[in-house]
């Protein structure tokens, strides 16, 4: 018989909803700077701190595991969720970091389109971790991981026609490589999201 899904320390369920929170608050600040291509070093350096801020909540999730006993789910599960959020905040960043470090002239139409993707995706996890901390409702829990999966899948398209576009369209091997970097990091942002998913479906099944 599974037992009822129950919080044993609200503590966990804080932070990953703090983590996820600032996953889309990344997100939204990528899509402001695609969208607005000014005051480029301020804005990622907006997003740098956001980032430092989401490694601080891992950090704090890392420390709480180690020191509590009875964990509300498997503690292999806790780790698995807090590092892939962890990790759509820095991949996020990682494409931003890469448009100041290459010293991207503007935005491409396929970079516009996956920062709309990641912050639909990232939002759709915020709404799916959120669950957790109430009543573990397994149809409302699947229904935002499918909704996540579809929307990496859509992300891949475009990544893929991205990639394709760069390839056919131009002859700049330098310009070639620094948007494949950074198409990279944008899509496999959304692959993390997806692992997010991944881990949120498990827990459902095992403790709905």
């Amino acid at each position: 018989m599974k037992l009822s899904f129950l919080p044993t320390d609200g503590k966990f369920f804080t932070l990953f909803e703090e983590s996820a929170h600032n996953a889309v608050e990344v997100a939204k600040k990528l899509k402001e700077l695609l969208y607005d291509w000014t005051r480029v070093e301020d804005k990622i350096a907006a997003i740098a701190d956001l980032e430092h801020k989401g490694d601080n909540v891992t950090h704090q999730i890392a420390a709480q595991l180690h020191r509590t006993f009875v964990t509300p789910f498997d503690r292999e599960d806790i780790a698995n969720l807090s590092h892939s959020l962890d990790d759509v905040t820095d991949f996020i960043h990682s494409a931003a970091d890469a448009m100041l470090l290459y010293h991207v002239d503007e935005p491409t139409p396929r970079a516009k389109e996956l920062s709309d993707v990641i912050v639909e995706i990232a939002s759709e996890v915020e709404r799916a971790v959120t669950i957790l901390a109430k009543k573990l409702d397994q149809r409302q829990m699947l229904k935002h991981c499918v909704e996540i999966n579809r929307l990496e899948n859509v992300a891949d398209r475009i990544y893929r026609s991205a990639l394709a576009e760069l390839f056919s369209k131009s002859t700049d091997v330098v310009y070639i490589m620094k948007w494949r970097e950074i198409y990279e990091h944008m899509e496999t942002a959304t692959d993390r999201c997806e692992d997010v998913a991944n881990v949120l479906e498990g827990v459902a099944i095992k403790y709905s």
